[in-house]
């Protein structure tokens, strides 16, 4: 009876065991944060970029705005190319009173309207001489319910791949008389949940509209590969980077309740846009990739692609759709 007295209860028992795996939960949970801090890629170059100018699209957040943050403390004359001005501006007067750097300059661009796009490109055109990096960073995602941009384009695709692609363009002959000159465009493994559909470029009521950013994604890649290629030779390089899952605004349209498992899923595994914005720094102004292009990179490095995303004649057919959507005329410059 004696004996019996001093056994454990069985509610005892199961808080000892629930509290064992709430332990071993969370420790895991603490490794893996712990685990992805330690092998985030870092910048360790220290190179100048007095002279530099650089154009880096969504400048005003997130990895944009800690990239113009750190070329800023380099030297680098920076064009913040931007669709809030009123954002901008206060990012600029914050990086200008934290780096001393008053060589930054804010200019209007949505990259979802191929009107703001020609007339941010014709004014880099008249006033600026050179462009030693052009920074593709600007991005979006939508939710649920997708947006027509104003020219009939699936505002995404609009946003992420055609607009980018219009820019590259119409300022592709200033880059080629600044050379050697840089075009880094940051893509994402996101990718790899996606493929593009040649035969629905605008794919506007496609239901949920975020899958429309991981296609956007993969044209990215197809872009910036097909882009490398045709620029061997020019002086102009081009690599394209995944900067890691980042704790920033991009995840501001996933609606409520979604957003707070979102949130904890941020703030607690992706990265900050700082440690985001390192592989962009890197292939800006690294000496190791000054003579590298058509590479794609991941914390610092070179990494693999998919078979999917090296088919050279999907990326050629998606750069011929896409020259017809953006409506390049004859008067354009050509590539």
């Amino acid at each position: 009876m004696g004996l019996l007295n001093v056994l454990p209860s069985a509610d005892y028992l199961r808080d000892i065991l629930l509290l064992a795996l709430f332990s071993a939960i969370v420790a895991t949970l603490l490794s893996i944060r712990f685990y992805l801090r330690i092998t985030a890629g870092r910048c360790f170059t220290e190179t100048k970029m007095e002279g530099k100018t650089v154009i880096i699209t969504g400048a005003n957040s997130g990895i944009g705005k800690e990239t113009a943050r750190d070329l800023a403390k380099r030297g680098a004359r920076i064009i913040m190319a931007c669709r809030n001005l009123e954002t901008a501006n206060s990012v600029k007067e914050e990086i200008t009173k934290e780096t001393g750097n008053s060589k930054l300059i804010v200019k209007k661009l949505d990259l979802g309207s191929q009107k703001s796009v020609r007339e941010f490109a014709a004014d880099i055109v008249k006033n600026e001489p050179k462009i030693d990096v052009l920074i593709h960073n600007a991005g979006m995602a939508l939710a649920f319910r997708g947006q027509t941009s104003e020219d009939g384009i699936e505002l995404t695709m609009a946003t992420n791949h055609y607009g980018p692609f219009l820019l590259t363009h119409l300022l592709i002959d200033v880059l080629k008389r600044s050379a050697p000159s840089r075009i880094v465009i940051v893509a994402s493994e996101l990718y790899r949940l996606a493929s593009v559909n040649l035969d629905k470029l605008n794919p506007i009521g496609t239901f949920p509209a975020a899958y429309l950013y991981y296609v956007s994604k993969f044209a990215n890649i197809y872009f910036a590969r097909e882009l490398a290629k045709r620029l061997e030779g020019s002086g102009v390089t081009v690599n394209y980077l995944h900067p890691g899952m980042i704790d920033s605004g991009i995840w501001r349209n996933v609606p409520f309740p979604l957003n707070l498992p979102m949130m904890a899923i941020t703030k607690g595994f992706f990265k900050t846009p700082k440690a985001g914005a390192q592989t962009t720094i890197y292939l800006a102004t690294s000496d190791d990739v000054a003579n590298v292009s058509g590479k794609y990179f991941m914390d610092c490095k070179e990494t693999t692609l998919t078979a999917a995303a090296m088919d050279e004649e999907k990326g050629r057919k998606l750069w011929e759709e896409s020259v017809k959507l953006v409506k390049l005329t004859a008067q354009d410059p050509k590539i």
